[in-house]
């Protein structure tokens, strides 16, 4: 079939099986255009298919050599329709990382309940023995308690009182304001029991238990701050609640683990298109802003970039890793330079439909986004019949 972008909102409904190859492979030899990365061998990441979690496989694989194996949540194609850019980007990432020689082995389902979990230990058993390395990047709206059963939404929201700020549609370049009412006291509980850490320590603590944890691992797990201009449906909202215990948890984790040589960290991201962060008003216009201005200095980083620097300028460097005041690893340290931030915040009372184009990186956002599901790759003919159904061994 000729497969073309479908758009429903912020996310794309179709995704192109080449695309998402090449972007997949884009990001292999950026990795291997760095210096090798002296980490460990077996590595675990939960939320592996799209973002800083397939990064982070790919930084893993390609920068330490390490066998992996991932996690992810995704839907083959059938009955016409695609398969979603995060099959895709995995089956690519398999095949890529069995040619060069290294282990890959996927598991498709939910990584919330406990029959995942157990499939997974007896995988790290049977292949591994242990894993070093535990990466936590899950990105979902809902979560179903492998407890109770009960079923869990997230919200975007403000808490307190109604909130109002410019935002833009990016697929038309309309700037305006949105007003987000404030989170119910429900609704808040509700975002930090799914985006909390609540699941990360359940897969540490069933890793521990089986003994498929390696003394001396790390676990590092997501995260972000960002700017005042989004503070109050971000840091200070329900997803900076969610946020605040994913960092709590960090630090009871580590004081665990420590025990035995092992850390747990939070990784503090700079904002970067994904599908998440598209979901977010206000912060699409804030990282059409951020990008131009990143761009012309020559500090702008994606996502591939970020966890190469991550894994090989804190995590598995000589001493270990600098934190900032609160234990955080900071990889958004280039996005929060002062000279960064002033320019954004200069920019952001002036910023219209009229002259979005002209001061912010809006065709940059675009391009980013369309990437995300295989789209917009130079060297790819989008006119061309591919086959949808490519298969995966998950």
């Amino acid at each position: 079939m000729v497969i073309k972008p479908k758009t429903r909102g912020f996310i794309c409904t179709t995704a192109h099986p080449v695309g998402c190859a090449k972007h997949v492979q884009e990001q292999i030899e950026y990795v291997k255009s760095q210096p090798a990365i002296n980490g460990p061998k077996r590595v675990l990441v939960i939320g592996a298919s799209q973002g800083f979690g397939l990064a982070s496989r790919i930084a893993a694989t390609f920068g330490m050599g390490a066998g992996t194996i991932g996690l992810f949540f995704e839907r083959p194609a059938e009955n016409g329709r695609t398969a979603t850019a995060g099959w895709y980007n995995s089956a690519a990432f398999e095949q890529a990382a069995r040619e060069a020689g290294y282990f890959a082995k996927s598991i498709n389902g939910d990584a919330f309940s406990n029959e995942i979990k157990q499939q997974t230990v007896d995988a790290v058993r049977e292949h591994f023995g242990q894993v070093d390395l535990v990466v936590y990047s899950l990105a979902s709206p809902r979560r179903t308690h492998p407890v109770s059963g009960e079923t869990f939404n997230s919200v975007l929201k403000p808490i307190g009182a109604p909130y109002t700020n410019k935002t833009v549609n990016f697929h038309s370049g309309e700037v305006s304001d949105v007003t987000i009412e404030p989170a119910s006291e429900e609704e808040i509980q509700n975002t930090v029991t799914v985006m909390g850490g609540e699941d990360w320590e359940m897969w540490i603590d069933t890793l521990q238990r089986e003994g498929v944890l390696a003394e001396g691992a790390t676990t590092v797990a997501y995260s972000y701050i960002g700017p005042e201009v989004t503070h109050a449906i971000y840091r200070e909202g329900t997803i900076g609640r969610a946020k605040e215990h994913l960092e709590a948890t960090a630090h009871r984790l580590h004081d665990r683990l420590h025990a035995s040589g092992g850390r747990a960290y939070v990784s503090v991201n700079k904002a970067l298109v994904t599908q998440a962060s598209s979901a977010i008003p206000i912060v699409p216009l804030y990282i059409s802003l951020l990008y131009k201005i990143m761009k012309e200095q020559g500090v702008h980083e994606g996502t591939i970039e970020q966890m190469y620097r991550l894994f090989a300028g804190y995590l598995y460097t000589d001493g270990g890793p600098q934190l900032d005041e609160k234990g955080r690893i900071r990889v958004d340290n280039l996005e929060m330079r002062g000279d960064i931030q002033e320019a954004v915040a200069k920019l952001w009372p002036q910023v219209s439909t009229e002259n979005l184009a002209a001061i912010s990186d809006i065709e940059g956002y675009r391009e980013e986004f369309f990437r995300l599901f295989g789209f917009h790759l130079s060297g790819v003919d989008y006119e061309a019949d591919v086959n949808e159904n490519v298969p995966m061994d998950a």
